[in-house]
């Protein structure tokens, strides 16, 4: 992790055997099997926009599902973030076929009902259980998501054929960390808000 640009990762004292808390979910394979390794850039930025615009959509449909404003707004900004992540990945796609083409005719070739990290949204939904009113809970979980996506296209990476869908990978990896970082400063700032309350 510390060579993907984390700061602070910590070593287990007595090693994993020793660990007792919470594990990855879902094994690590999970979500791998959109990919196969020997996809072209193009099918590797299909298949990262359609799991941003599931991310996205669910975060839509959860907006409809609380009572909250404030989670209401969270869920808001959570999915115009992943908005913009798709417009990156669009106009990845774009710059690198050199084709003019629409965002419809682009999004009719999406892999169906994927959110990012590889689970789907009941799957996310029932491992986490957050209380969907709690802003903290939603920011954990899209914590969990985010960080289950960066592993996802790191790994992805290192088992892909193609240099370049690596380098696209790998972009899309570091964009991911990035949300994370975001994510954390945004969950400081709800819980500094929660302290002066």
């Amino acid at each position: 992790m510390m060579g993907k640009g984390f700061e602070n990762v910590y070593d287990l004292s007595g090693g994993i055997r020793s660990w007792e808390a919470g594990v990855a979910f879902k094994g690590e394979e999970r979500g791998i099997e959109l990919f196969d390794g020997k996809e072209s850039p193009e099918k590797t930025l299909v298949a990262a926009y359609s799991l941003e615009r599931g991310l996205r959509d669910f975060y839509l449909s959860m907006m409809d599902r609380v009572e909250s404003p404030g989670a209401r707004k969270l869920f808001r900004l959570l999915s115009d973030i992943e908005t913009k992540h798709q417009d990156h990945v669009f106009e990845a796609y774009i710059a690198m076929t050199r084709k003019p083409l629409s965002r419809e005719e682009f999004e009719s070739r999406l892999l169906p009902e994927v959110v990012e990290g590889g689970l789907s949204t009941e799957e996310y939904a029932g491992l986490f259980m957050p209380d969907w009113e709690s802003e903290e809970d939603i920011v954990s979980l899209a914590m969990s998501i985010e960080n289950q996506a960066f592993d996802l296209y790191s790994r992805v990476s290192q088992r892909t054929e193609n240099p370049e869908s690596r380098a696209v990978l790998s972009q899309i990896a570091d964009e991911e960390r990035e949300h994370l970082r975001r994510l954390g400063r945004l969950m400081d700032e709800i819980a500094g808000g929660r302290g002066r309350a």
